[in-house]
């Protein structure tokens, strides 16, 4: 769809845009599956990927949430349906490269985990998050999910049961996103930001994100021996030797 999702593939650089503006680039089951894809195939042959959105807003959400017209189904093929959104969270949690996202606007519900799930996430000072879906009735563990290990544990329940709009800041303190900017300089913190990825060879780079992911589910004395060994594997490696 690619009226809906652009990738631009530049200098070994991906940019994946939801564009879809006009609908607050809220995403869709089937946008999900083709960004899923996106995402999965770009990390093999890209140095890290950019993730945006067009417009104002970086994404108010899910395109359906909560609709409950005529009978529901089965337990079982309602947890194969919302696989299409936990398959797109392990798309961006097991990216052999980094994530950086830019949030320029609001981050809603989906649009929320989307952010919290980008390794680095630069976002304008006009920014909002918020996680409603209890307000809709809606269990909300499923973008919960999205920001364990993201966030602190009083900071989701916070916002998992108030459901409260938070500021940019807020985000920032929660550990939501990694840095706030004035939405002027959003554009130029993107550009500045990127040569600093590209200088870091595409082996280190991997590994940094490898350990990253891996290690935060080891004790300390795993994590300790991860380490070890991925150091002394990457800083043997001739691309560092350039």
């Amino acid at each position: 769809m690619p009226d809906l999702l652009n990738l631009d593939r530049t200098n070994d650089i991906t940019t994946i845009t939801i564009n879809s503006a006009d609908n607050g680039n809220r995403v869709s089951d089937e946008m999900a599956v083709e960004l899923t894809n996106m995402l999965n195939a770009a990390q093999s042959n890209s140095h890290f990927i950019v993730f945006k959105s067009a417009g104002d807003e970086f994404c108010m959400g899910r395109a359906v949430m909560g609709e409950k017209l005529g009978k529901l189904p089965e337990a079982l093929e309602m947890r194969e349906k919302f696989d299409v959104i936990f398959d797109l969270y392990d798309a961006f949690r097991n990216s052999e490269v980094p994530i950086l996202g830019i949030v320029q606007g609001g981050a809603h519900g989906f649009g929320a985990a989307l952010a919290a799930l980008t390794d680095i996430t630069i976002c304008s000072d006009k920014a909002k998050f918020s996680l409603p879906e209890t307000s809709h009735n809606i269990m909300p563990t499923m973008a919960m999910s999205a920001l364990m290990g993201r966030v602190g544990r009083k900071a989701l329940m916070y916002m998992t049961f108030t459901c409260d709009e938070i500021d940019a800041q807020t985000a920032l303190s929660f550990g939501l996103v990694s840095q706030v900017v004035k939405h002027s300089s959003l554009k130029a913190t993107e550009e500045a930001i990127i040569p600093k990825l590209i200088r870091i060879p595409r082996s280190a780079i991997k590994a940094v994100k490898e350990f990253s992911t891996e290690g935060e589910e080891l004790n300390t004395k795993s994590a300790k021996a991860y380490a070890r060994n991925l150091h002394a594997t990457i800083n043997s490696s001739e691309s560092l030797r350039k």
